[in-house]
């Protein structure tokens, strides 16, 4: 067996929670988070006090250890209080994607088991909806109040001083839902030892400085932005601007404005930077090093977005299920097209998925991955868990992948059949689920269409009822619009007479990317 270590020092374990952890960085007098929007700001003392006054109000409302409370909103200095409130009482926070429709967040809902939603008044109807036929039994604003709902600042109760008890190896304190390597939504189960373990593993090759601000446009309810951006940057002893929504000419101006020394994006975004001409038109001297993550970066994108703004572009590599990193280029220092360097406390191995045995050193293969940010496991569901964790615990990324001489990881293609559309994982088989309720549509398959911005297109190859009316891609993404995130919605659509399966009716969506490969050849 051929196992990859990591060259730098292994971290100690610690016996912190999440927020003990988060306390012991903060600086008290430091302004730790700051809306770009609304102008709201927290010191770390205000931030501390109005931790534990939410905690307290939510233990005095019934909250017991180990219950769900669920989050649907933008991203906004109280989203941290949120997560740090439910995780100081001893619960466990679910995210969830506010543009997701009333379906899709009331089946995180009811599977993640949420006594308590917490939204915006702009989510309000949505919120209700979702929560109609789950075990939430009250809705909460992060704003004013709708009728029938309570305000955060409602639920503000007595300090509780002191961290709720909890087993920090086994206590389950953050609850986001990914596809994982294939199929539907599931609830990740990441213990408070994850999230703090990944934080030391991270710092120590991250070069943080206390004081240094970033932007945070990636949403909360990503793994990425809630841990790496919120618990990473408060744990270094920094601080956020936060952004609720992500456009190129705000996101410009308010890094001029705050001169932010690092930025934290997609390759999307990275792309934009690179490209965009606007990009001329405000002073990023400030800006000294760049970090992507979600989804390959390209090294050609890479290498023309560091000449052009003059600073070190670097990626990282990880995944929800990993809290979230596993891969990190030292101090921002990369190599172009690279997903950086083994953690410490992390062993990886190239799989060779055809038969199951080690590749060979610089060969392709299945990256498989072990050390203590590991999930505890899948909610509810032990099969899907079996399928990713092997006994031994490797986790299998499903991303194969290879090593150079120095140590660098190359992600060269997924095993998986995840979609990643800007940087968001898309599960084939959810839309195509949807795209069979379809009255019209009688069978349908799901790839990812290469696209040179998006990374990839949700493509639909749909067999049509007989006598139907002629499927287009505008009728179908209307009937889409209400069930479906808009980062799931189909791109591209193509009418088929069949859809090629195995004997055992598995879709063989191979023959389908063979075929899209030879239509655009």
């Amino acid at each position: 067996m051929t196992i990859i270590t990591s060259s730098f020092a292994a971290v100690a374990p610690s016996d912190l929670t999440i927020t003990q952890r988060i306390f012991a960085g903060i600086d008290p007098e430091m302004t730790i988070l700051h809306d770009a929007a609304t102008g709201q700001a927290m010191t770390g003392a205000e931030f501390t006090a109005r931790v534990k006054r939410l905690a307290g109000g939510l233990v005095a409302r019934g909250l017991r250890p180990g219950d769900c409370v669920a989050i649907m909103a933008p991203n906004q200095p109280d989203y941290a209080v949120v997560f740090h409130a439910v995780a100081w009482a001893g619960g466990a926070l679910s995210p969830i994607n506010p543009t997701y429709t009333a379906h899709e967040a009331g089946h995180q809902l009811r599977d993640a088991g949420a006594r308590m939603l917490v939204t915006v008044a702009a989510l309000a109807d949505t919120a209700r909806e979702a929560a109609a036929d789950s075990p939430v039994e009250e809705i909460v604003t992060l704003d004013a109040a709708p009728e029938g709902m309570v305000a955060l600042d409602d639920l503000m109760g007595d300090p509780l001083a002191a961290q709720v008890p909890v087993d920090v190896r086994e206590h389950v304190v953050a609850l986001p839902y990914s596809s994982g390597t294939t199929g539907l939504p599931k609830g990740v189960m990441l213990t408070h030892r994850n999230l703090v373990v990944n934080i030391e593993q991270s710092l120590h090759l991250s070069g943080l400085e206390r004081g240094e601000m970033t932007l945070a446009f990636l949403p909360f309810f990503h793994i990425y932005g809630l841990e790496v951006l919120i618990n990473f940057y408060l744990a270094a002893g920094g601080g956020l601007i936060t952004m609720p929504r992500f456009d190129l000419e705000t996101y410009l101006e308010t890094v001029a404005r705050h001169r932010t020394p690092r930025l934290w994006l997609v390759p999307p975004v990275a792309l934009l930077l690179a490209k965009s001409p606007v990009v001329d038109d405000y002073d990023l001297s400030c800006v000294q090093k760049i970090n992507s993550a979600a989804a390959p970066l390209g090294a050609d994108v890479a290498e023309a977005l560091a000449k052009r703004l003059g600073v070190t572009v670097a990626q990282g590599y990880g995944m929800t299920e990993l809290s979230p990193a596993s891969h990190l280029s030292p101090f921002g220092e990369g190599k172009p097209g690279a997903s950086g360097v083994t953690l410490p406390n992390t062993e990886c191995r190239i799989v060779d998925p055809a038969t199951g045995e080690d590749a060979a050193p610089g060969d392709d293969g299945e990256l498989w991955v072990r050390g203590p940010q590991v999930m505890k496991g899948y909610l509810n569901r032990p099969d899907a868990t079996a399928a990713t964790i092997t006994p031994e615990g490797w986790l299998r990324t499903g991303d194969i992948a290879h090593f150079d001489e120095d140590g660098f990881l190359y992600i060269t293609d997924r095993l998986k059949e995840l979609i990643k559309y800007k940087g968001f994982q898309v599960a084939p088989a959810e839309l195509e689920a949807e795209l069979l309720t379809h009255p019209e549509i009688n069978d349908a398959a799901v790839i990812g269409r290469p696209d040179p911005e998006a990374g990839e297109l949700p493509m639909a190859f749909v067999v049509p009822a007989p006598g139907a009316a002629p499927l287009t891609l505008e009728r179908v993404q209307a009937y889409l619009d209400d069930r479906l995130a808009h980062y799931k919605q189909v791109r591209v659509l193509e009418v088929v007479d069949e859809i090629p399966k195995s004997p055992s009716g598995k879709i063989l969506r191979r023959l389908l990317r063979d075929r899209l490969a030879e239509e655009t050849a």
